[in-house]
Formats: structure tokens, sequence, C-alpha cells
């Protein structure tokens, strides 16, 4: 959650490891630092608060340092405050140190170097970590390495830490040298001339760099500017090639919009195109022989998808959600039994063993911390168990480079690109646009549909760009007229039936999450049974209404939150005439198939929450005490 940057090289270190925390802001902080080493000496400035603090305490300084690292922090141990923020330092200010992470043996560490006389400033576990490499560069054996003194100490220093983290090291005793280490938290290199990058994230780098080199769990690098040397903690030497990124730095700016989310919200057309184009046979039709082309391409093993008999889906918060539409998908076109966990909850109270099970991992940034345990504990546990029982996994991710793609042999990558806004939406349609092609790849494989009604869907995900595009078109001015309307109020209910349950969830957590208005989500037919109580005339109530098979309930239930005076808002086609004289105000969407519809139904719902968060003057990018990517437990 935390990002890392950092440099050595032969240019100016401080505007570097600005520039990249600058594209890290997405990943939620609430301090900032920068540590370099000069001439002999380490220079520190940290600030509380966004990085204009720390640009503004940095001013007017010269500062030509070529070696340096930089961190955001989102607190877990200790407040928000300066003296918590890092990088933190050893006792003499000779070497620094920023962590992703948690170290959670750390009051073992603290105690135990406490009483060999080190003070502690800060109420961090990562304070523990300069401490602990300064107790190792006085030993000996630390002395007569064959690689440097920084680089043993530091890797005797992580072999005593428990936990998730990922850190960068600098010393004013070693300015030639840089050291990274990773043990479950994302960091990645990047290959400049004679220069050499860190960071958290790629986005950090490639304003400099698309070379890149990601760090496996238990690998340690020393930087230098003469080149990178990757080793296992254990001390063995590892030889790694890096790869080239195909991303454009103009992915990371804001066009011209005033949010990086608007400005997802209107790439969702072209990622729905993209993800479709990728994995669809162009010129399959329904009306072709038996023998024609096969119709979805999705480059997954054979040996995967056979002989499944039930499906498991491990996912965090929005990808929790684009789970359960998948669910909704495997069950009523695949036919097969399907359940969403939890990561954080599957990890620890997995389901009995069952065989032929598919069990899929749902990250947009492919780094969530507790979907990437559970995947690596159902892999455990099915090992050595009988060919029945043996694991299959499966990542749907928009970051095909990530840890995800290194723990599972397949990977359905949804071409959705980066995403800066740390509330999920074109990551979230990716996701869902993922699930159709994997449950109609199935629902062809086990001869669950029909060649004609297959062809039916297949046409109208083709049809869906054009349809967002429709609605973003005919919707943005209104939307923002609405949220006039709501600035004010305090609480918000979803209501859906069916495929459309989970997208109420979707938009209630949207707007929880950028207006930090109270919303929650329902299905419609559970509202009697507790929840219409929370209902009045204060209380608005936005019900998705698709035609389909509860079309007629959800008006129903819609009409039950009208009688306590809510006002209704309602997600439905524009010529559904029982729909506009139920419904106080219409969020119109094009009519389509029931089954494609929560593509169309979650954008008005993004763009309610956007704008009713940016008219209450919120950082809608960057909503408090959230991270983008979630890679501590």
């Amino acid at each position: 959650m935390c990002g890392i940057v950092g440099y050595i090289g032969h240019r100016p270190a401080c505007e570097i490891l600005v520039s990249g925390l600058q594209k890290l802001e997405y990943r939620g902080y609430d301090s900032a630092g920068i540590a370099t080493v000069l001439d002999g000496q380490l220079n520190c400035v940290r600030a509380k608060g966004k990085l204009q603090a720390l640009q503004e305490k940095m001013a007017g300084s010269e500062n030509p340092a070529s070696l340096g690292i930089g961190h955001t922090r989102w607190a877990t141990h200790g407040k928000p405050e300066e003296h918590n923020a890092h990088p933190h330092r050893d006792q003499s200010d000779r070497l620094a140190v920023v962590q992703n992470g948690i170290v959670e043996n750390y009051r073992e560490l603290r105690a135990e170097l406490r009483e060999k006389g080190y003070v502690f400033r800060s109420e961090t576990d990562t304070e523990v970590i300069p401490h602990l490499i300064a107790d190792f560069l006085r030993q000996d054996q630390v002395k007569q390495t064959q690689v440097s003194p920084l680089f043993e100490a530091v890797r005797l220093a992580v072999s005593r830490l428990e936990g998730a983290f990922a850190i960068a090291v600098v010393s004013a005793d070693f300015p030639g040298e840089l050291i990274v280490a990773r043990q479950q938290a994302p960091l990645v290199i990047g290959y400049g001339d004679s220069e050499f990058f860190c960071a958290s994230d790629t986005p950090a780098l490639i304003a400099y760099t698309r070379v890149v080199l990601p760090l496996e769990n238990e690998e340690i690098a020393q930087l230098t500017p003469a080149g990178v040397h990757v080793y296992h903690f254990n001390g063995d030497r590892l030889r790694k090639a890096p790869r080239t990124l195909n991303w454009n730095p103009v992915m990371v700016e804001k066009q011209g919009f005033k949010h990086f989310m608007l400005k997802e919200i209107y790439e969702q057309p072209g990622v729905v195109r993209s993800c479709l184009e990728s994995y669809l046979e162009i010129n399959w039709t329904s009306q072709e022989t038996s023998s024609s082309p096969y119709p979805i391409r999705l480059g997954l093993e054979e040996s995967l998808l056979e002989n499944l008999e039930q499906v498991q889906i491990v996912a965090c918060g929005t990808s929790w959600h684009a789970g359960l539409v998948g669910k909704y998908l495997l069950e009523q076109v695949a036919q097969l039994p399907t359940q969403v966990h939890y990561a954080s909850e599957f990890r620890y109270a997995p389901t009995p063993l069952m065989p032929h099970t598919l069990t899929i991992g749902v990250t947009q940034s492919g780094e969530t911390a507790d979907t990437l345990a559970a995947l690596e504990m159902e892999k455990q546990r099915r090992n050595g168990v009988g060919e029945k029982f043996q694991a299959r996994l499966l990542g749907i991710t928009n970051r095909p480079e990530s840890s995800l793609s290194r723990l599972v042999p397949n990977i359905i990558d949804t071409h959705a690109g980066i995403e800066i806004g740390v509330a999920a939406t074109k990551t979230f349609v990716a996701q869902v646009i993922a699930f159709y092609l994997l449950a109609l790849d199935l629902a062809h494989r086990r001869q669950t549909l029909s060649r004609d009604r297959l062809g039916v869907l297949i046409e109208g995900l083709r049809q869906l760009p054009a349809q967002i595009e429709q609605v973003l078109e005919s919707q943005e001015r209104y939307v923002e007229a609405l949220a006039h309307e709501f600035v004010e109020t305090h609480d918000f209910i979803y209501i859906g039936r069916g495929i459309n349950f989970p997208i109420a969830l979707e938009g209630a957590l949207k707007l929880k999450e950028i207006s930090y208005i109270h919303a929650e989500a329902y299905p419609a037919g559970e509202m009697k049974h507790g929840p219409i109580a929370l209902l009045d005339a204060k209380v608005p109530v936005v019900a998705i209404a698709m035609p389909g098979t509860v079309f007629d309930k959800v008006l129903s239930n819609a009409q039950e939150a009208r009688a306590r005076d809510s006002q209704l808002i309602g997600v439905t086609p524009l010529d559904e005439e029982e729909a506009r004289h139920t419904f106080d105000v219409v969020l119109p969407v094009p009519e389509v198939d029931e089954l494609l519809s929560p593509i169309l139904t979650t954008v008005p719902l993004q763009l309610l929450a956007y704008h009713i968060a940016a008219l209450r003057g919120l950082d809608v990018d960057q909503p408090r005490n959230l991270a983008k990517s979630v890679t501590v437990e």
C-alpha cells in the first residue's frame, strides 16, 4: 500500500524520487519523505500529509545527490505524524530504510535491540530494520563478505524479519550502492543507461525506462551505476533477465480530465473493445456450420477447464463484486456450481477439498496480499492429494506482469491498462467481461447453451462498447445536475435482484469510497425483512430495474420504498413506461439482454458517485484511508 521509489545513477535524485512518488499517489498515503546521500552525508526530509507538504520543505535547497530513496506511507503502526514517516534511520543517522508491508515480529526485535542500547524515535514496525542492519554492520563476518558489507548486513537483517515486506536501503558509508529486497510485497527494478531505479509499481518508472525486472519473494538486489546483481536471501547469485513493458507514459496522465476517475470511466468503451478483440473470433456467427472456428480463444491450458465440477472465486472489494457477477454467469450459463469468497476469510477458513475444482483469483493490481495468499494456500493444500484434487488456478487481472502471473500458470489479461483512481471503474467492467468470456467458453465446451443462444450473447457483447458510449454521451451533464440534490445527503440505499444485485453492491461501494456518504445495498426482495425500517424522505433509494426475469419484482420492491417517502432513482431503459411512473428520477440505459445488463447499469452509478464526491470538494482519486493496491493483510 505504501509507495517506494529509489534511484542510483548520474542525475539529481530528488526530482526523480518526487516524480516517482507522484505516480504512486494512487496507492494511498498520509505522509511522505526522501533520503539522499551526498559527499558522505545522509540527508532526510519528511512531512505529514500530501507530497506538496514535502515539496514545500524541500523548496529552495540545492541537492545534486544522485543516490536516494523516497516513500509515501499509509499508516499501519503509529499515527500519520512526521516522526512516523519514512525513511527511518539508524541511531547514527548514516543509514536509511523505506518499507512497504508489515514486520510481524517487530516487538521482539525492538526489545532485543533496546537491550543492546538502540533508541527508537517512532512507533512504527519499520524502524527495527535500520537498527538491525546497523547492528549487523558492526559484525566481522559482514565486513569480510564478497559482495559488500551493506548488502550482507541487509541480507542478514531480512532473514530476521517475519511478515510481508519490500525495502530499499541507502547508507552514507556506502555511497555507490542501493540495496532492495522483497518478501510478499511488490518491488520492481528499472534499467537505464548507467542508472537504475526501483519502485513499488511500474507507473513510477515508465517516464524513465520501460525495461524492468520484478523481484520475486526472498530476493535481494544490489544496484550500482555499473549494474544490478540479484541474489536469493540465502546468498546464492541468480541469473535473471529484465523485460520490456509495452506501456506509454501518456497512460498515466489525465489527458484533460479533471480527475483520473472520470478519465477511466470514459475509457471503458475502449477497454471492453480491447478485451473482446483479444479473445473473440471476429468472424464467428451462430449461423455457420459446426466446423466453423471456435468463438472464444482465452489461451488457457486445456486441462484447466476439462471435467470441472465446481468453481470457487477468491477476491476482495470491487473484485469480489465482479466475482458475484461471475458466479451468476457460471451457474446460469455454464451450469457450474460456484462459490465466491472474501480472500481474507478464505485463507483462514477454506472450503473442504472437492475434486475437479477451478479456483479463480481476481485482483486488478495482481498484488492484493489476501488474494495471493489464498491462491498460494489453495495451491499448497492440493499438492500430493491425488490427481482429481490437483490445483487448477486461474487469475483475472489487468496487470499481467504482476505477482499473480508468477503464482498461477493461467491468466486472463483484461487489457484494462493501468488504473490510477483508487475507486475501481474500468477494471471492474473489464473483470466482468472476463467472466462473460469464461462462462461462454465453458458453456460452449459443456454444451449448456444452444449455438443460437451463444451467438446472441456474443453479438450482444460486441454491441456493448457503443452502448456504453451512448450512456456516457447522454448522461454526463444530467447526472452532474442531479448530483447537486445529494451533496448534503447522509444515507443511500441501493437495491437490485439477480445478476444486478452485485451492481447495487458496487454502486454503494463507489459512493462510500469517494463521497464518504453511508450507503448500503440489498437484494430488493430483502428490503421488507428489516432494512425498510431505515427509509424516510431523507434516504434516497437507487434501484436497478432491467427487463427480464425479475423486472416486475424490482418495480414492486421499489414501490414499497416509495410508500415510505424515499426518493426513487431508477437505472432502467428510458422507454419502459411502468418504470417511468415508478421512479422519481430515471438514469436511462439501452435495453439489452438481461444477462448483459450489468456492464451498462454500472456506468450511471459510477457517474453519480463521481459527481456527488466532486461537488462535495473531495479528493476523488485519492479518498481518505484507502489505497489502490492493498499489499498488507
